[in-house]
């Protein structure tokens, strides 16, 4: 039921918008390769240990192989975790989606919303935070040191566009 009272945030301009993934340096088809030369030297040197007499060696190299795989598998779960950031006029809001599918949404008033770091001297920007009214959660823990301060740079120039509130342009 609309009352006429409600606020559209679907139409609401998007002034920042972010997907943050963990960084995966292997695809599947860099994996299919990995693990077929895997396969293939742990195979050719099980069968010369074969040969010498050393019949247990040639399962420990397939139990290699077979480890290895599930490593692969694991890693590949667990970068299905996302998160989104996305800056409107009149809102901050926050989504984690877990590897395991897991949801969990916050949403903050930009005007009151403050973005803290955590800086080593050495590696850089360590920890991004959201603080607003006692509640603090942290952000971009994907990314890297250099890749969280453009993103923090980023985040700060989009709540000061939210801050300053929608423009009216007559002409576009």
């Amino acid at each position: 039921m609309n009352t006429g009272n409600e606020i559209e945030r679907e139409s609401e301009q998007q002034i920042f918008s972010a997907l943050l993934t963990p960084h995966r340096s292997l695809n599947r088809t860099g994996f299919l390769a990995v693990m077929l030369f895997l396969s293939a030297v742990s195979f050719v040197t099980g069968i010369v240990f074969l040969m010498k007499g050393a019949w247990p060696v040639f399962g420990f190299f397939g139990l290699d192989v077979l480890v290895v795989w599930w490593a692969f598998k694991v890693n590949f779960r667990t970068a299905r975790a996302r998160e989104e950031i996305i800056v409107t006029t009149s809102e901050l809001r926050v989504r984690r989606i877990s590897h395991h599918g897991q949801v969990a949404e916050w949403t903050f008033n930009p005007l009151w919303v403050r973005v803290d770091m955590e800086v080593d001297e050495d590696f850089g920007i360590e920890h991004l935070y959201l603080i607003s009214r006692g509640h603090q959660i942290q952000i971009a823990r994907f990314l890297g040191p250099h890749e969280k301060a453009s993103f923090y740079k980023g985040l700060l120039e989009a709540l000061n566009a939210a801050r300053r509130g929608p423009t009216y342009n007559p002409i576009a």
